[in-house]
């Protein structure tokens, strides 16, 4: 399956994909994906920490048994870092073993050797070429097109952003000692970025856009049952209420979907062998470290706010079958 193969997924052969991968999607974000993959544009998903936005691109690789080339980001990454490395010791051992016939014939970088036949080549072609995340996803084979995701954009630095322009416009790099490597198969590109800062509107017009929230009480249970069915469906019911509820709070940092995953996996451990025994307020306030992540948000959890997260959870599963 090629890039171009996608002109024939639809969205309802999508969503079934997103099922067999346990992944709950909404209209919106089947479709947005959907043009994504279809019209070979990059995806930009912004979003609060924990809603998802990671899961996506590793679920778009699973879905399409294609590889997963992830970058992740943060603050200093350089392109080298992202996209090349010379292999300077081969380079070394290179022009070692060449006894001296350094010549001037590559106009980059004036420096080639000798091979056996007596013909100069530069030190600085693709064998001494170290690939990282960005060039191995343009030069990567295979029949499927892999799955790029550059993820927290918003950790690295403007000039990096910057650099990313060419990648996500025409999926090409320069490399000046080298020349430009263009994608034969342009990859499925996805960025998320955690909104701590602003992206540059460059950046946001070559690319399609999936702003996620944390999911509806509704939505969060079926993400509880297809990724724990260990958990019983009751006990489900009150995770995910409880967790809605504590998102009402004035937190520093808000439980996301991942949070309330670990927590759902945490109650299924310590409650394997106690059924559909609603939770108790002191089972509650024992694993709220699965998640909070703030001492000032622990500071919040007083008694009142236990009862109301206890009274949250009973009415939990008339509200999930209503």
């Amino acid at each position: 399956m090629t890039r171009s193969a996608f002109a024939s997924l639809s969205p309802s052969d999508l969503e079934d994909r997103f099922d067999a991968e346990a992944y709950v999607a909404d209209d919106r974000t089947v479709t947005t994906v959907h043009l994504a993959l279809t019209l070979g544009r990059p995806l930009l998903v912004e979003g609060p920490p924990g809603s998802g936005k990671t899961e996506l691109g590793k679920v778009l690789a699973n879905s399409f048994e294609t590889e997963l080339i992830r970058l992740q980001c943060y603050e200093g990454l350089t392109a080298e870092n992202a996209l090349y490395e010379w292999n300077y010791t081969k380079q070394l051992l290179a022009v070692q073993a060449d006894e001296g016939t350094v010549t001037g014939d590559s106009p980059a970088t004036g420096e080639s050797i000798a091979d056996e036949g007596g013909r100069n080549r530069s030190i600085f072609d693709e064998e001494y070429l170290l690939e990282r995340p960005l060039l191995r996803a343009l030069t990567v084979g295979g029949d499927v097109p892999p799955v790029l995701l550059v993820d927290e954009i918003d950790r690295a630095d403007e000039e990096f952003e910057a650099f990313l322009l060419e990648l996500l416009s025409d999926f090409q790099v320069s490399i000046p000692e080298y020349g430009t490597v263009t994608a034969e198969q342009p990859p499925v590109v996805v960025l998320t970025s955690n909104r701590t800062r602003g992206l540059s509107d460059a950046l946001k017009r070559r690319c399609l856009y999936l702003h996620v929230e944390p999911p509806s009480l509704e939505d969060e249970y079926e993400i509880v049952r297809r990724k724990v069915p260990e958990l019983d469906g009751a006990i489900a019911a009150e995770v995910c209420a409880i967790v809605a509820r504590l998102r009402e709070e004035a937190f520093l940092k808000q439980p996301g979907v991942a949070e309330t995953l670990d927590w759902a996996r945490a109650v299924a451990q310590l409650r394997h062998d106690e059924g559909e025994q609603p939770l108790t307020t002191t089972e509650i306030e024992r694993t709220l470290g699965c998640l909070l992540k703030e001492a000032e948000d622990f500071a919040r959890v007083d008694t009142e706010l236990l009862e109301q997260l206890r009274a949250a959870a009973a009415a939990a599963e008339e509200r999930i079958e209503a």
